[in-house]
């Protein structure tokens, strides 16, 4: 396994949500098969529905109904679909969710020492804040961009951009922390560092064939790898 071989001078650390900071596949399929079932269509294994997460609600919702029946939904169809499965998701969001390891460690550690810290997802942007709230995380970031944020979703560079924004930071001194290919190229395209954790969601491709700087075995093996820069950062 790959790791990073320097540590990372930077002042802020984004991380991915599903698959990095917690373990939502549950809440997730649950809430897809619930849907396959009201459509009388037949349900998927949990392990068939984490490789599809990702890339956005809509996208997961198309793929699990493709693969479900054979067919992906039409646009009409999936407009409709959509809004049955947010329905469903958010009466059961946060119910079987699981923070990964160390989690709450890792984010106080990083925190005391005064990097600043952002959620970048493609998740719709209405349920991260109750996720993180669920999960009693969210006093740590001081930027938190979802799917509906930016002008584009990962792996476009749209988000990080803005996330940099939101907290002063150069996008070369904001180090992302993610569990896919999504990641990589966004954090490629935005000119930022980034590092992935082997835990999370990286749509059946294994983390040793991502374009990224190195592997952190766990959450809190990142906390050895980053330093804050001995002078004041340039800002963007």
């Amino acid at each position: 396994m790959r790791r990073p071989a320097t540590n990372f001078i930077v002042d802020a650390i984004a991380f991915d949500l599903d698959g990095t900071l917690l373990d939502t596949i549950h809440d997730l399929a649950a809430a897809i098969n619930a849907l396959l079932a009201e459509a009388h269509l037949p349900t998927l294994p949990k392990a068939t529905l984490r490789n599809l997460v990702g890339k956005g609600m809509p996208h997961l919702l198309s793929r699990s109904v493709a693969l479900s029946r054979g067919a992906p939904p039409d646009a009409d169809e999936l407009k409709r679909f959509l809004a049955r499965y947010q329905q469903i998701y958010a009466a059961r969001l946060g119910h079987d969710t699981l923070p990964f390891p160390e989690l709450h460690d890792t984010l106080e550690h990083l925190a005391s020492r005064g990097f600043r810290l952002a959620v970048i997802t493609n998740k719709a942007t209405r349920f991260v804040r109750p996720h993180l709230a669920v999960a009693g995380i969210e006093r740590y970031f001081d930027a938190v961009v979802g799917g509906d944020d930016a002008s584009a979703k990962k792996p476009h560079a749209a988000p990080l951009l803005l996330a940099a924004l939101q907290m002063n930071v150069a996008p070369d001194r904001m180090l992302m922390v993610g569990d896919s290919g999504n990641d990589v190229d966004a954090a490629r395209a935005a000119g930022c560092p980034i590092v992935v954790v082997p835990h999370g969601y990286s749509e059946g491709l294994p983390v040793q064939e991502l374009r990224a700087d190195g592997i952190v075995p766990t959450l809190f093996a990142l906390t050895a790898l980053v330093a804050r820069p001995a002078s004041p950062a340039h800002e963007p």
